[in-house]
């Protein structure tokens, strides 16, 4: 399935219709807060790591706001790839702004240079990256050669179980029942969306999201495959953006994941 240019369409589409000021804030955000645009784990997970000094790398870094943000941990650089070219100029322009050492640029993660290898201390995928790769193996077989020997893979995303759950605004979302399971947790057939990203813009028909879910094992096994070592996998029953209504039950939403080269 080639569904990486019609994403590439729909996440370009989704930034030129973001709602009226979003992300406009973030250069003075990025001098005045801490760690802005993250969620406490995220947080959490990268005061964890010793980045002083570090080449730091974002793969789908979206508009670059995380990764700008993490040089607040006194990286020596950071590097970010998104496939939208629109948003990769948009986070140079504030890396430029705020005077941060990033580089951002726009391309295919499967296609990252050879110029990469070995070059980072962190590669990292944050809420929402991975469920656009069919292929997790192949995926971190990019993460795991452009990470140095010693290096870390971090992934901040969404749990698995959150696939089989209703969101609000879908036929089967009941908000009595929280407990209703209306998806497979292994489900293999990819997800198409024409909704424009919510979170950033909405407007109908736009151009198709294809996404795909992947189980915690396809993950850990997908990671391991290329030559990574889980140093770490913590779960949350903390709403990542899915659907407040599910936040603080008891249910798997979010998770934190440390593999080291």
């Amino acid at each position: 399935m080639d569904y990486h240019q019609t994403n590439k369409q729909a996440w370009e589409e989704a930034f030129d219709h973001r709602h009226e000021g979003w992300c406009d804030d973030l250069p003075a955000r990025l001098k005045t807060d801490e760690l802005p645009y993250m969620n406490p784990m995220l947080r959490d997970a990268l005061k964890g790591l010793d980045l002083e000094g570090k080449t730091i790398a974002q793969f789908c870094c979206n508009n670059g706001r995380e990764l700008l943000s993490a040089m607040q941990l006194k990286a020596k650089a950071g590097y970010g790839f998104d496939i939208a070219e629109n948003m990769i100029a948009f986070a140079n322009g504030v890396a430029e702004t705020a005077g941060l050492p990033c580089t951002f640029t726009a391309c295919d993660i499967m296609a990252i240079g050879k110029e990469y290898n070995e070059r980072f201390d962190l590669v990292m995928f944050t809420i929402g990256a991975i469920t656009w790769f069919e292929d997790l193996a192949a995926l971190f077989r990019v993460a795991a050669r452009c990470l140095k020997p010693g290096g870390v893979l971090l992934i901040n995303d969404y749990h698995p179980f959150v696939g089989m759950l209703p969101i609000p605004g879908e036929e089967q979302y009941d908000e009595n029942d929280l407990q209703h399971i209306a998806y497979s947790y292994f489900r293999k057939e990819p997800w198409f969306e024409q909704n424009g990203a919510g979170y950033m813009a909405a407007h109908e028909n736009s151009h198709t999201f294809t996404s795909f879910s992947h189980t915690m094992a396809d993950i850990i096994n997908a990671a391991v495959a290329a030559g990574l070592r889980i140093a770490e996998l913590r779960e949350y029953d903390a709403d990542v953006g899915i659907a407040d209504a599910y936040n603080g039950k008891g249910l798997p939403l979010s998770f934190t994941l440390l593999a080291g080269k």
